[in-house]
């Protein structure tokens, strides 16, 4: 029998620290416990500190004008480092903006269509909470409308009910690599019946360079196809991408439609607009179960039951669908998707498109299924005009709950301002939180004090030429602190066996 080499302390030390990364090594009890006691201790919570973001490009306008907003919220420690910067997710990458100091926006502008995808980065004491906003405005043209979205985090695996197919939309998918290899990407279309024949060789084994942004058109996937409603799934053979959707309606606007919260039997998709004039929800179950779901609108007074539409059966692999028309009736609400009485739960996802306005002068917006803002999320690009930012805070549970919302101050100017606000369960609230004197962007922040989950999205309006042109963008929580394991000092794996 072979007795196991003994290891050194020091090669025991370095082990667990490449297992555990930032967790401490710690000596046994003094009361002589064994260490698997120890180790039975809950995971601290850390500050991360490196945090990775990707933007896609903004627009394919000549007339597109795009504002960047980034913030790490909170205040800077002494002697804290870091460093926090947006730059071309692209080979040369060029820096668009950097931040120096939490807790006040930097912003950066650029103009046409040559803007590329970005990467942000951010280290040190810059890292934890690390946010970035883009804001496109695109006046004229098959294009025209307000197009917001939130720099979000790589990843493998998005969901996206809501895109279509049909006759004058057209929706791009637009996938970022921010690394050094090359990713490789499948999207799935499917629709009311089902899977979407996609033309051979261009759904399957995407490659997305390194340092580098693919567009792809929906339609060109499948040509033959146009369906109104959609829901494409984009997962990863190879390394990770940031993907979102960017949506053109024809005669209506567009908007960019990030991806929906992972499938969960049920589903919260917060800040309706007051003024809605259509809403329109998608759903899709990607398991083997069909989905029955109970509709149910949180307003300002308690949750309703949209009248006629109480219910939405989604067949197991189709995407479903249902107009709930104005179902706001002039009071701001967030939609609550859950299982039907007697049902079972079943794990869908959805989005919501809607519109506000009239005739030629309408803009469209769309609102994903989303997190909760967690112990705390930021939005980053907000405008002081009047009533131009509504920030939409939604108790969705059995239980209230107490947040406390800060503006900060605008990346031209002013000084931040603070609000707490308690949320009745089933409810939703509006806000509107201005820093004081503030000028230029500034970024809102939600943090959790007490009681139930939230949900949160703010709605961004800067009209154009009687059109009231609008994005509306979910807040989840912003990772900032990451669990760490306990590490403890075993000697007993220095043992000859």
């Amino acid at each position: 029998m072979k007795q196991r080499v003994p290891l050194t302390l020091a090669a025991v030390t370095a082990a667990l620290a490449a297992v555990t990364g930032l967790a401490a090594l710690t000596a046994p009890a003094a009361d002589g416990a064994p260490a698997a006691a120890a180790q039975g201790k809950a995971a601290a919570r850390m500050p991360v500190e490196r945090s990775l973001l990707v933007c896609p490009a903004p627009s394919t306008s000549d007339i597109a004008e795009t504002v960047y907003t980034a913030i790490t919220p909170g205040s800077a420690a002494a002697g804290a480092k870091g460093t926090a910067r947006l730059l071309g997710a692209t080979k040369d990458a060029k820096q668009v903006l950097e931040l120096k100091e939490p807790g006040k926006p930097v912003g950066a502008k650029a103009s046409g269509a040559e803007a590329p995808a970005l990467t942000g980065i951010a280290d040190g004491f810059l890292a934890p909470g690390w946010s970035a906003q883009q804001t496109t405005v695109v006046s004229v043209g098959r294009t025209r409308g307000l197009l917001g979205v939130g720099c979000t985090a790589a990843g493998t695996d998005f969901w996206f009910p809501g895109v279509s197919t049909a006759k004058g939309r057209e929706d791009y998918i637009h996938l970022t690599n921010p690394d050094d290899t090359a990713a490789v990407v499948d999207i799935k279309l499917f629709g009311p019946d089902g899977a979407v024949k996609t033309e051979p060789g261009t759904s399957e084994n995407i490659r997305i360079d390194p340092k580098s942004s693919k567009a792809i058109s929906l339609t060109s996937l499948a040509p033959g196809a146009q369906l109104a409603d959609v829901t494409a799934h984009v997962t990863t053979r190879a390394g990770r991408v940031g993907a979102t959707t960017q949506a053109g309606e024809e005669g209506t606007g567009s908007d960019w439609l990030p991806a929906s919260v992972d499938p969960a039997g049920t589903l919260v998709l917060p800040g309706i607009p007051a003024d809605a004039t259509s809403v329109r929800l998608v759903a899709f179950a990607p398991g083997e179960d069909d989905a029955d779901l109970r509709l149910r609108l949180a307003g300002p007074t308690g949750s309703i039951s949209p009248a006629d539409n109480e219910q939405l059966h989604v067949k197991a692999g189709m995407t479903a669908s249902v107009d709930l028309k104005d179902v706001t009736r002039g009071e701001a609400g967030s939609l609550i998707l859950s299982p039907a009485d007697g049902k079972k739960a079943v794990p869908v996802v959805a989005a919501l498109r809607v519109v506000r306005g009239n005739g030629p002068k309408q803009d469209i917006a769309f609102i994903q299924a989303a997190a909760p803002v967690g112990a705390r999320a930021t939005v980053a690009d907000n405008r002081t005009d009047q009533n131009a930012t509504v920030l939409s805070l939604t108790a969705a549970s059995g239980a209230d709950a107490k947040v406390r919302v800060t503006a900060s101050p605008g990346t031209e100017g002013g000084e931040p301002a603070s609000q707490e606000v308690t949320l009745k369960a089933g409810t939703t609230q509006n806000l509107t939180l201005v820093p004081t004197g503030g000028k230029g962007s500034y970024a809102l922040t939600v943090e959790t004090l007490s009681g139930g989950p939230v949900h949160a999205a703010r709605t961004l309006t800067i009209p154009r030429d009687g059109i009231p042109m609008f994005t509306v963008q979910t807040l989840t929580d912003d990772r900032s602190t990451v669990a760490v394991p306990k590490a403890t000092q075993d000697l007993t794996v220095l043992t000859a066996r």
